[in-house]
């Protein structure tokens, strides 16, 4: 479908080891769920990563071959992991092998570092020119427009860890600086991705071109990192491994991003952890979805050093999550959000994936006024000024808020009109 033409399709939270784009519970994905066949190398099931310490690109071979021939392991790849010094090697645990067995060996073993499952994860889905901007309340509501008078994000890094995206669609063309993909045979369909399309447009999109829709960041430059892959025969929900995320996150350290959009949520994962702790210590800000139908927000979401968003609807109102009581809890729009889709074309989707992309974009907007603003810094400016926020269900609000764009770059450079 064309820009001229809206295609009304409303989108429920992708859970996403890969991108929360929804207000709905999130369905974990198990290995089981991961088909081998048509499915890429870093998505099949029965796999493990080893984490080899700092050496020579030769020891780091040695080695890997060693562990293969002991263990009976087959090697399905590796990479290095630059930001934090050590070499991964995936392995195939054979069907005769109890997966928890071989790991509890591997970590007995003085040449391993580290190792575990490569997990999936699962996206969670959920004044300007432009013609379809009234219809795009979500940049409205957190008064997008009002704040693009003192800051647009121009030249702020943005890295969007997701699916592909179009970066030919009107309104991201130009938008997109770099494209990356970690994905087996991602390259195929990297434009026609929803997910991150989505993302991108919500961030990004060109402001004042007589296109469609305006994103919160219009002038940032945004890097598309492919991490999530859609499974064939399938468009609902996007898939990421520990061993794509990864790769994702280390790319993002040594590019030296300045913000990270990670619209997912999925399990607890070590070297996952550790990456995103790194980042932090880079002064890397990273904004991710958090699931609202679960006990706990979900990694990254639960990491103290990650900006974790729930999505609220067009009357301000949010599903309490459960476990919302442990911190404050920040929301943006991510209910029947309009922005953009493959193919020239628009859709209307749900989720905290998309009330993560918009806090991201404001969190641009607050870069571009202070690039060295620290994630302690930006998650006061945006608690600060935040809005009440209404329960659907109720449930007392009272450390609860929706992020206002314009009161945060307002009070970072002391003018008053957005206060």
């Amino acid at each position: 479908m064309k820009a001229a033409a809206l295609r009304f399709v409303l989108i429920v939270w992708l859970p996403f080891w890969l991108l929360g784009c929804a207000s709905g519970g999130i369905d974990r994905p198990t290995q089981s769920n991961v088909a081998q066949a048509d499915t890429p190398k870093q998505l099949r099931a029965r796999q493990i990563i080893v984490t080899l310490a700092d050496a020579t690109p030769e020891q780091w071979a040695a080695t890997a071959q060693a562990l293969s021939e002991a263990y009976q392991l087959r090697e399905a790849g590796n990479f290095p992991l630059n930001s934090i010094r050590v070499q991964c090697v995936v392995y195939d645990v054979p069907e005769d092998r109890p997966l928890d067995q071989v790991i509890e060996q591997l970590k007995r073993d003085p040449r391993v570092e580290s190792v575990q499952i490569n997990q999936v994860f699962a996206g969670v889905k959920a004044g300007h020119s432009d013609p379809y901007a009234m219809l795009a309340y979500g940049a409205t509501a957190i008064h997008a427009e009002r704040a693009h008078r003192m800051a647009t994000g121009k030249g702020v890094s943005v890295t969007v860890i997701d699916t592909g995206i179009d970066k030919d669609h009107p309104d991201l063309r130009g938008r997109i600086v770099k494209t990356v993909n970690f994905v087996e045979g991602g390259e195929k369909t990297f434009a026609q991705d929803l997910h991150g399309t989505a993302i991108a447009g919500v961030i990004g999109a060109r402001a004042d071109d007589g296109v469609g829709i305006f994103g919160i960041a219009p002038e940032a430059e945004m890097t598309a990192v492919k991490a999530c892959w859609y499974p064939k025969g399938k468009n609902t929900t996007a898939l990421c491994s520990s061993w794509t995320l990864a790769k994702a996150i280390d790319f993002a350290i040594t590019d030296r991003a300045q913000v990270v959009n990670m619209s997912l949520s999925g399990p607890a994962d070590a070297l996952l952890e550790r990456l995103i702790d790194t980042a932090h210590e880079r002064g890397i800000i990273i904004v991710a979805a958090a699931a609202q139908d679960a006990t706990e927000p979900g990694f990254p979401a639960h990491n103290a050093s990650v900006t974790a968003v729930v999505a609220s609807n067009a009357k301000a109102e949010i599903h309490v999550p459960t476990w919302t009581k442990e911190k404050f809890l920040l929301a943006a729009p991510g209910i029947e959000i309009l922005t953009t889709a493959p193919r020239e074309s628009y859709d209307f989707l749900s989720g905290s994936s998309l009330a993560a992309a918009h806090v991201t974009g404001v969190v641009a907007l607050l870069l571009q006024q202070k690039p060295h603003l620290s994630q302690s810094e930006i998650w006061v400016l945006l608690t600060t000024t935040a809005w009440p926020v209404a329960a659907i269900d109720g449930v007392t609000a009272s450390n609860m808020g929706i992020v206002d764009a314009c009161a945060a770059v307002g009070k970072l450079i002391g003018r008053p009109d957005c206060l």
